[in-house]
């Protein structure tokens, strides 16, 4: 006999999301985590089921000091959400176009007449990407307080020729970033850190966020010191550490270096803020949710990915300062990434099933290469989502 329709409709839909189990989530990620030799780390998941934390070792070698979802860290990459956001903001007051010129706002960018916003949101630029450029490690390495302006590291990438036309293709680039901060101060007629603070800190409750200022080493208390094997271009250049440094680090006989008072303005736009677990996920779920930008250009800022490789127009999509991928059938997220020397993080939302994760690690990169924070997702979401099997470190 069929199901009569009044029986079909209440038949329960099979959850995308597995219980969680703290202990066992726990356990996952003290496991993962040992593997990548992490000294501390921090899983913030908000699930309709509750919030989870998930904890390990320590903010600073040599201390019991553990990690804690209030924590300061440098967030690296995931600054691009807020500057991207801005942007839109600032469209949406019509204070530019997005499909503007940078030139309009910005002077000597090479071909910028021909470059729109939207190419620089979205990574279509072809604009070199300065943080590639050996003499910013090496200046780094040799001086890890200097400070450097926007107009400093775009002229490294200025010096250089653009790696293809606009929109021809996809490439993750710093250097519109960094664009984009300047063409937000033009627009908006205020400093980037104050637009922060009052268009996106102030009104979503992130009382743990900032911009720091272009001298300023410092991170709020709490925070955790960020640590990285070898040089600043084993973050920047994302190149595998050579066999030897790999085996020392595994081994024990070579230490991690204490990057946390790196200054970090020569990320500026692109990676520069501060931020804690629980900021970032309010910041995520807010930003996905439409709590930031107008019904309107909250449509436009989620369609905005778009495939970076046009031969998988189901892989990962890069938009307006956001990423998005689909895990299965019933689970995708909205997300970014962020890594510099000293600190790995993640944060994403998943809307469909009203997941928000949030993960950091105080070492940019395992012994065996890894990036640490992104390393870890496989084992979380495989606790999260009913059929997933990723594959884990």
């Amino acid at each position: 006999m069929a199901l009569s329709s009044a029986t079909a409709a209440v038949s329960p839909a099979p959850s995308a999301l597995k219980p969680i189990d703290p202990a066992a989530f726990q356990a996952a990620v003290d496991r993962a985590a040992k593997k990548l030799m992490v000294p501390g780390a921090v899983v913030l998941l908000r699930t309709p089921q509750g919030t989870f934390h998930a904890t390990v070792g320590t903010t600073e070698l040599g201390t019991a000091n553990a990690p804690d979802a209030g924590d300061h860290f440098r967030i690296a990459s995931n600054t691009k959400t807020m500057t991207a956001a801005l942007i839109t903001l600032l469209a949406q007051d019509g204070k530019l176009r997005l499909d503007d010129p940078v030139s309009d706002y910005v002077a000597g960018v090479p071909n910028g007449e021909n470059i729109t916003i939207t190419q620089l949101l979205k990574m279509r630029s072809g604009l070199y990407n300065y943080t590639m450029a050996p003499e910013l490690a090496a200046a780094l390495d040799a001086d890890p307080a200097r400070a450097f302006t926007p107009q400093q590291v775009l002229d490294m990438a200025f010096r250089r020729p653009p790696n293809f036309a606009p929109d021809a293709e996809y490439e993750y680039s710093n250097t519109n970033y960094v664009l984009l901060g300047q063409v937000a101060e033009k627009a908006g007629g205020r400093p980037l850190a104050q637009q922060f603070q009052d268009r996106l800190f102030a009104p979503q409750g992130l009382k743990g966020t900032s911009m720091p200022a272009l001298h300023d080493l410092a991170l709020p208390e709490p925070y955790s010191h960020g640590y990285m094997y070898g040089g600043t271009s084993s973050a920047l250049l994302d190149e595998p550490y050579p066999a030897e440094l790999s085996e020392a680090a595994r081994t024990g006989k070579l230490k991690p270096t204490d990057y946390t008072h790196q200054n970090p303005s020569y990320a500026t736009a692109a990676g520069a803020a501060i931020s804690t677990a629980d900021d970032l996920a309010t910041w995520i779920k807010s930003l996905v949710t439409g709590k930031v930008l107008n019904a309107a250009s909250q449509q436009q800022w989620l369609r905005s990915p778009q495939a970076e490789d046009p031969a998988k127009p189901d892989g990962q999509k890069y938009g307006y300062g956001i990423a998005y991928q689909r895990f299965n059938p019933t689970a995708a997220m909205y997300y970014h990434g962020g890594e510099l020397p000293g600190f790995n993080s993640f944060m994403g939302h998943d809307p469909d099933n009203d997941v928000t994760l949030v993960v950091w690690t105080n070492l940019t990169l395992s012994p065996d290469s890894k990036t640490t924070a992104q390393a870890l997702l496989p084992t979380i979401l495989n606790q999260v989502y009913a059929g997933l099997d990723l594959p884990t470190p």
